[in-house]
């Protein structure tokens, strides 16, 4: 759940940064959100994971 949790709060990070890149068109924020999204990307694989093992498991 720990995993769950850190991924939310990158969603909320990432979520700022998109509204600064789309609707204030800052350029700087959309570097960042990539990031994020690369970093989401990561954190969602570990999440999957560890849910196919707590399945496999049981």
């Amino acid at each position: 759940m720990k995993n769950f949790q850190a991924l939310k709060e990158l969603i909320a990070t990432a979520e700022n940064d998109a509204v600064k890149f789309y609707e204030k068109g800052n350029k700087t924020a959309g570097t960042r959100l990539r990031g994020a999204m690369q970093q989401l990307k990561a954190a969602a694989t570990t999440i999957r994971k560890d849910v196919s093992e707590l399945k496999n498991n049981v």
